[in-house]
């Protein structure tokens, strides 16, 4: 006889963000409060509440038109947290770009490269689009570098 198969539990959180620029300020009390009420939820801290604020900010400052909101949802399991900012532009997907040391901005997309396991853009219907970001658990994805004096 076959046993069920238990798959480890999820916790989620989502809301809706104004498009204001105290959103990126609420999404990480959000992320912190669902980290806080979770075992092992520290081991995403640092990432996810980076990650976050950088998607939200963008969502804010691109995709979302005025007068409308973004939608925040967040998943976390033992080995990841998903991290998805729902808005309502589907013609301006985020773009990677390189910056000069001179810019003043432009280096959010480049973190959230850096600090994603995987991340990404799909349409959402019936408008806009979501971008996500899935990140794993620092105790697991760590790898120390070796400096060179």
């Amino acid at each position: 006889m076959l046993e069920p198969s238990v798959s480890p539990p999820e916790f989620v959180s989502s809301c809706w963000l104004l498009r204001s620029r105290r959103s990126p300020a609420k999404a990480r009390r959000v992320l912190s409060r669902l980290l806080d009420s979770t075992p092992s939820g520290e081991l995403f801290a640092d990432s996810g509440l980076l990650v976050v604020s950088e998607l939200v900010t963008n969502a804010v400052a691109h995709g979302t038109p005025i007068g409308n909101r973004l939608w925040l949802s967040l998943s976390l399991s033992p080995s990841r947290l998903r991290i998805e900012v729902h808005d309502a532009r589907r013609d301006r997907a985020p773009l990677l770009r390189s910056t000069s040391v001179d810019d003043e901005s432009g280096r959010g997309l480049l973190l959230v490269n850096l600090l994603s396991e995987r991340w990404g853009c799909c349409p959402r219907l019936p408008i806009g689009k979501i971008v996500w970001s899935e990140i794993g658990c620092a105790a697991s994805s760590f790898t120390p570098v070796e400096r060179v004096a």
